[in-house]
């Protein structure tokens, strides 16, 4: 009788799991690659992973034609080896969904070890592991900030999962005096590493401490968890490509790397992202709407429970599984609100413990109690609120003022999409009121259904129409660029940069910005800058002219030293026009203006540069 029961609580369990699995593909992976590449930074990252499987160079990132230390190789590494698939180009037009499985793979696994986390290791109160676990993989599914990074060709999903599975192996290793598995933890580190940097060896840190102290056994963690065994290993995978970087590129990649992309980040404000001190509290409730009413009780149970801890007992391991959450979540909160640099995005390792801690507070024995049901109630009116911001749509869209995207408030009007998303979020909030005050188990997920059904039928389009809009000009610029481009024609853009551009035609584009600076640095760049695989505009064999095409936005055509210099207009898409230039009408401009004391900077030593 034993055998059969353990056999069938494990069937149920794969079962479970399978289910989340299954979920966790559509929504991450429906429509994945059906976009273009959102400027300005996914283009990078896919160039850049693109470059390695073409040139065959899998140590450095480069990125039109100037080496990307802006981040470790594993999302290049893991972007490189989706390029390099048979037949990329051809199930793969765009390049998009190459550059996002990473991404989009990283949140799924993260799900699932959600998932699992939850099914084997029941939490107290708990008579339903299956749904807390559905409950709690949905939780962090359906966070804004994980939907968004997971469909972003960058590296902040693949921190987030590596972190986060490292981090649910500590606490495993700890809670289970039969697991001797305590380096499948820090290998997932080492990965956590390789794919941000030092920061998660800092985060791994201040969890453990957090934890030791508040769960009162510092002894047993660290006899489990092996840390300096742990840092060793860590060290030992993660650290070749590191030190093979600093002996190849030397100190450019150190002051680039691990002076402007870690510590200066720290220490001063990057790139204008300075926010106030208390920005996560806002991202926090952002980042786990519409549940996080669920977490901020949460966040205060535990922390009254930490308060009111006799300081001689250990709680029992087994059931630490919140206090760990709460350690990982604040954590994250104390490090990047110290940090001078801050971005929503840096909030993502946390998503994971905040998934665990409203999943906690869905089933706990006190949802019985007023105070639950008000939550309850909240969560759902959150959703009402949410449903009617989207049906007065057509009132507040004309507020957004985006040059790139002058007919967004038409086109979202013309498609209905703020009606269809009031229709599928108000009725089922209402529903969801009504059903859950009378049953109280698993009621997460009476509104978890709709925001699954929200995400594919409502937010997917909306991607698509921005895509339309913003990124599809940019693509026929690109299109027309490769089948106009003469092969000793260089490319420039000035005005709006958007690196997509030199993703798409996979050539050297020269950016600048719109001021007379930039038409004297143009000027200076076409002549006598060299990069990989390229080196300036030479004159083109047996003639007397010297062209290149310029991509430039209306704005910027019209100011006066953009002007008059006697463009070839090849296309206008949207906001951008492609022009055709002679070098020798922009040398001359180039010259009255030195004339007249106008000097070219690029040369000047810059952290970030494209």
């Amino acid at each position: 009788m034993e055998e059969e029961r353990i056999y069938l609580e494990n069937k149920s369990r794969k079962r479970g799991l399978l289910f989340i699995l299954f979920i966790g593909i559509i929504l991450f992976f429906w429509e994945l690659g059906s976009t273009g590449l959102f400027d300005e930074t996914p283009p990078l990252f896919a160039a850049a992973g693109r470059a390695m499987h073409i040139t065959g160079d899998w140590l450095t990132p480069r990125v039109n034609g100037l080496p990307r230390f802006d981040k470790p190789p594993l999302i290049y590494w893991l972007m490189g080896i989706i390029y390099a698939l048979p037949f990329q180009d051809i199930w793969d037009p765009l390049g998009t969904w190459s550059a996002r499985f990473p991404s989009a793979f990283s949140s799924l696994l993260m799900m699932l070890a959600i998932g699992k986390i939850l099914i084997l290791n029941p939490l107290k109160f708990d008579l339903y592991p299956r749904r807390t676990a559905l409950i709690g993989s949905l939780a962090f599914a359906l966070s804004p900030l994980v939907l968004i990074w997971s469909r972003i060709a960058v590296s902040d999903a693949l921190l987030c999962s590596t972190l986060g599975i490292n981090l649910l192996l500590q606490w495993k290793r700890y809670s289970n005096p039969c697991n001797q598995n305590w380096w499948s933890a820090w290998i997932f580190l080492s990965l956590a590493v390789l794919a941000k940097g030092p920061v998660a060896v800092v985060l791994t840190g201040m969890v453990l401490f957090f934890f030791g102290l508040f769960q009162n056994d510092y002894g047993r963690l660290i006899n489990r968890i092996k840390p300096i065994k742990g840092i060793l290993l860590t060290l030992v995978l993660s650290s070749p490509w590191y030190l093979l970087e600093l002996l190849i590129e030397g100190k450019s990649f150190g002051e680039s790397f691990f002076g402007y992309h870690n510590f200066q980040r720290f220490t001063s404000v990057v790139n204008s992202h300075q926010q106030p001190w208390w920005f996560f509290c806002l991202i926090l409730v952002i980042g786990s709407l519409p549940f996080s009413s669920f977490l901020l009780f949460s966040l205060y149970k535990e922390l009254k429970n930490i308060i009111r801890l006799d300081k001689r007992s250990i709680p029992i391991p087994e059931e630490s599984l919140t206090n760990f959450a709460f350690c990982w979540l604040i954590s994250v909160f104390i490090l990047f609100t110290f940090a001078a640099t801050k971005l929503p995005s840096y909030w993502l390792p946390a998503t994971p413990a905040a998934s665990i801690l409203i999943a906690h507070y869905s089933i706990n024995k006190e949802n019985k109690s007023k105070s639950q049901n008000l939550l309850w109630i909240l969560t759902c009116t959150i959703c009402i609120f949410i449903s009617l911001v989207l049906l007065l749509l057509p009132i507040w869209v004309e507020f957004i003022n985006d040059p790139e995207m002058p007919n967004l408030g038409e086109t979202l009007i013309d498609i209905a999409i703020g009606k269809k998303a009031f229709n599928l979020l108000f009725f089922s909030s209402i529903a969801a009121i009504l059903i859950g005050l009378r049953f109280k188990n698993g009621r997460l997920l009476l509104i978890q259904i709709p925001l699954f059904i929200f995400q594919l039928y409502i937010i997917n389009p909306m991607w698509k129409t921005g895509d339309y809009l913003r990124q599809l000009p940019l693509r026929q610029v690109s299109e027309l660029i490769k089948s106009s481009k003469k092969t000793y024609e260089a490319v420039a853009m000035v005005g709006i940069n958007k690196p997509s551009i030199h993703f798409y035609i996979n050539k050297v584009v020269l950016y600048e910005s719109n001021d007379v600076v930039a038409l004297v640095n143009l000027s200076e760049r076409l002549s006598i800058e060299k990069r990989d695989s390229w080196e300036g505009s030479p004159r083109e064999p047996g003639g007397n002219e010297n062209t290149f095409l310029m991509v430039i936005d209306k704005q910027t055509s019209d100011y006066n030293h953009w002007k008059d210099l006697n463009p070839e207009l090849l296309g206008e898409f949207s906001v951008y026009k492609v022009w055709r230039l002679n070098r020798r009408d922009l040398d001359l401009r180039a010259k009255e203006l030195q004339n007249q004391g106008v000097n070219a900077d690029w040369q000047n030593p810059r952290p970030e540069r494209l």
